[in-house]
C-alpha cells in the first residue's frame, strides 16, 4: 500500500507540467573505468531524513517524507521540482582510515536525502512543515562512483560496495565517509532500465 501511495504522489506532482529531463547535479568527470567513475561535485544543498528499519523500508518511508515538503508540505506551501538521484546511507556506519576500507553491517538507522535544484539556496528554500526533515549544505567533494542497472536490493548493494571498496583499494585511494546508495528513477521503473549507483566520498 505505501508503494502505491508514493507512486500516486509523484504522478499527482508531475500532473500539468511540461514534460522536461529531472535535473541531477552537475559534476567533473576525473576518471572512468568501465561502471567505475572518480567526479567532482560543486556545493549541493539536500533535503534530509533519517528513518530506522531495513534499506527498502527506509528508503520507501524516507522517500514519502521528502515528496511531502517537496510537493508542498512546507511554511510556504511551495512546489519543489524533483530531482535525481535519491539518496541513502547507514547512519551508523564506521569508516577505517586505512586501505582497504570496510563497511559495517550493524544498525538499521538510514539518513535518506533529495538534492535540492541548483537554483536554491539555504537562504531561499522553504522552512520544512516536518520537523523530521533538515536541510543543509554539502560542500564540494570528490565521489567514487559504481554504476549498475536493475533492483538495488541489499544483496546487490552489498556486492556493488565490495567493488567499490576494490576498485578503490586497487588504486591506493581511500574513502573518507559512508558509501550512498543513489537510485535514479521512479519505483514504477522497469527494473531493467533502472539506473544505479553506490558511490562514497573520496580524498581529494
Amino acid at each position: 500500500m505505501s508503494r502505491l501511495i508514493l507512486c500516486i504522489v509523484l504522478i499527482l506532482g508531475t500532473l500539468g507540467t511540461p514534460a522536461m529531463a529531472t535535473e541531477e547535479p552537475a559534476f567533473t568527470l576525473v576518471l572512468r573505468d568501465g561502471p567505475f567513475e572518480v567526479r567532482d561535485y560543486g556545493p549541493t544543498v539536500v533535503a534530509e531524513v533519517t528513518v530506522a528499519g531495513s534499506q527498502n523500508r527506509a528508503s520507501s518511508q524516507g522517500f514519502q517524507i521528502l515528496a511531502g515538503y517537496i510537493f508542498g508540505g512546507n511554511t510556504r506551501r511551495q512546489s519543489i521540482a524533483m530531482t535525481a538521484p535519491v539518496a541513502q546511507n547507514r547512519t551508523s556506519e564506521t569508516i577505517a582510515m586505512t586501505a582497504p576500507v570496510t563497511q559495517t553491517a550493524s544498525g538499521d538507522r538510514w539518513a535518506v536525502r533529495f538534492i535540492m535544484p541548483s537554483e536554491y539556496t539555504m537562504a531561499t528554500l522553504p522552512v520544512p512543515n516536518d520537523r523530521r526533515v533538515t536541510l543543509r549544505e554539502e560542500p564540494a567533494h570528490r565521489m567514487a562512483v559504481v554504476r549498475f542497472s536493475g533492483i538495488a536490493d541489499a544483496r546487490q548493494v552489498e556486492r556493488r560496495e565490495q567493488e567499490l571498496d576494490q576498485q578503490l583499494a586497487a588504486r591506493g585511494m581511500r574513502r573518507t565517509g559512508p558509501i550512498t546508495l543513489a537510485q535514479y528513477d521512479p519505483p514504477w521503473t522497469l527494473w531493467f532500465l533502472r539506473r544505479n549507483e553506490v558511490m562514497a566520498p573520496v580524498a581529494g
